[in-house]
């Protein structure tokens, strides 16, 4: 991992947050808002939902006025159309995937370069997590949902700056990768929100660089089951974790919420990524 991937964030007091400097974007709970105002200088920002058979995004781009907007354009599509292609070639749901073909037996994980990316990244997830992340162990066999989602966010990110697009965040429900500043020049300032008590003062993140991943937010039981006896996991009722890969966040995320406040003991040791909450149910 290169110096400049590893994130860049800090707790900030929501109280000092008035109406000059309210967040940028609002996760958890069961609304997602985005309010990244108006690019300020020379810059370009644009705000973009797409929709998939599996998931909803959102993209945030502030961009150098120099690409124009034709350059923003194309730097959009290409994003947009990474995450097309990700659900098509890889959805675990479409029969003719490369996820579907792989787990009937018809090509190995070596024919394509990427699905062999995919299935290591669960392999060291599994190892990291102590097999509570498993992706082979659910019925029928291989099935990343449990980091695609966040590993098709990061492939479109990439793309984003392969087109000269550094400063950028790119959301899926309450998961996200933010990269640069927001169109007000500053950080990315992210409100991180309880999944069900929405008395409580969310979390406030400032953010250059990094991403959250979180499992359960709807608060809904079942979605998750513990690998090891294939019952629904009950503990917790939401876990959010932060790091520099949304993949990785995405897959701790999902581990945690299975394995409850045991899990916490991953994050210990210098890791790059953090635990940013494992509410109890």
């Amino acid at each position: 991992m290169r110096t400049d991937e590893q994130p860049r964030t800090r707790w900030v007091d929501p109280s000092l947050f008035q109406s000059h400097a309210r967040p940028d974007l609002r996760l958890g709970g069961r609304n997602h808002r985005v309010d990244a105002g108006t690019a300020t200088g020379d810059r370009i920002a644009v705000q973009h939902a797409v929709r998939t058979s599996t998931a909803e995004y959102t993209l945030l781009l502030n961009a150098p006025e120099w690409l124009g907007r034709r350059g923003v354009g194309e730097a959009l599509r290409d994003a947009v159309a990474e995450l097309r292609a990700i659900d098509l070639t890889y959805g675990p749901t479409r029969p003719e995937s490369l996820v579907s073909r792989l787990r009937r037996g018809e090509i190995s994980p070596e024919s394509y370069p990427p699905l062999a990316d995919l299935v290591d990244r669960c392999a060291a997830m599994r190892a990291a997590t102590d097999g509570w992340f498993d992706a082979w162990a659910v019925p029928g066999g291989f099935d990343p949902g449990g980091l695609l989602g966040g590993w098709a966010v990061e492939q479109a990110a990439a793309r984003l700056r392969a087109a000269g697009v550094h400063d950028y965040a790119v959301l899926t429900g309450a998961d996200l990768v933010v990269r640069g500043h927001a169109p007000h020049g500053g950080p990315w300032r992210v409100a991180v929100h309880h999944p069900t008590d929405r008395r409580r003062a969310p979390v406030v993140l400032e953010m250059t660089a990094g991403a959250v991943g979180t499992s359960g937010v709807t608060g809904r039981q079942g979605h998750v089951v513990d690998p090891h006896t294939g019952e629904p996991a009950d503990q917790l009722v939401a876990a959010t974790v932060i790091g520099p890969d949304l993949s990785v966040a995405d897959a701790y995320a999902t581990a945690l919420y299975a394995a409850g406040p045991a899990g916490l003991a991953w994050f210990r040791d210098g890791s790059d990524y953090r635990a940013l909450s494992a509410h109890r149910r």
